[in-house]
């Protein structure tokens, strides 16, 4: 489906882009020809990221940044404008979670998670969202929910409930915005491999496999999985697609038998 130049011209910029999934994102991003904007607060990582990716041969910046600063953003976003030109492609993956009893969540954990995904996600898409609709630019989004925000998560009911309202605020934002040429979508991912999320929320092999056994495909997802559902959901294969989430759990949802 995707080729070498189905966002060539575009840029793109990724939240939370300097690992996990948002590094898979990244690349997935660049190598279908757009230009590539990482943000991250860790700033190893997201040296680590830019050179690993343009060793590659891929047009890539990253800017140290915090989401939850709306200043902060909001110069960063013209300082990506004037660097690599204006974003067409946005994916919010920026997040924070851990485990807790929800008697012993303090305000601050709270706080802390809530700012990052939900603040987090409206102050990049607004600052984004305004450039477009002031050039008249194309530009499409894709925010990374997860499948806790739907079934609810008795150890992270902080993240669960922060993406909870990103899935509410884009659903809003796709008829708000469809008048402006605007799509806004939402990835839902369940646990996928080799991530930060599986380490944080399973440690034990005991734990994982009773999640596995839930799973009717078996397995976890891969995070060049998820990077290929959000690139099409930004790309024009999916140009009469708004508002819609996207749940990738393997058919837990489905249930087993």
């Amino acid at each position: 489906m995707f080729n070498p130049k189905t966002f060539q011209g575009q840029t793109a910029l990724v939240t939370g882009g300097s690992s996990g999934i948002g590094l898979s994102i990244a690349l997935c991003l660049a190598e279908t020809g757009a230009k590539v904007a990482i943000l991250g607060r860790n700033q190893e990582r997201l040296d680590a990221a830019v050179e690993t990716l343009s060793a590659l041969g891929h047009n890539v910046s990253g800017y140290s940044v915090d989401v939850r600063d709306n200043a902060e953003i909001q110069s960063t976003v013209e300082k990506i404008g004037e660097d690599l030109g204006q974003i067409n492609l946005l994916v919010n993956n920026a997040a924070g979670n851990f485990r807790v009893d929800p008697l012993e969540l303090s305000p601050n954990g709270w706080r802390s998670v809530v700012e990052i995904v939900l603040t987090g996600t409206w102050n990049v898409t607004q600052a984004v969202a305004r450039v477009a609709i002031e050039s008249g630019g194309p530009l499409s989004v894709v925010n990374i929910g997860t499948t806790a925000a739907a079934t609810g998560s008795a150890s992270t009911v902080h993240s669960a409930s922060a993406k909870s309202g990103v899935i509410t605020m884009t659903k809003s934002l796709a008829a708000a915005w469809a008048c402006h040429g605007i799509r806004l979508n939402i990835v839902s991912p369940g646990l996928t491999k080799n991530t930060g999320g599986v380490d944080a929320l399973y440690g034990s092999a005991e734990e994982l496999a009773g999640h596995l056994k839930a799973i009717p495909l078996g397995r976890l997802a891969e995070k060049t999985e998820i990077a290929n559902a959000c690139a099409y959901l930004l790309s024009d294969y999916a140009a009469y697609v708004t508002g819609t989430n996207l749940i990738i759990d393997g058919g837990r949802q489905l249930g087993t038998h």
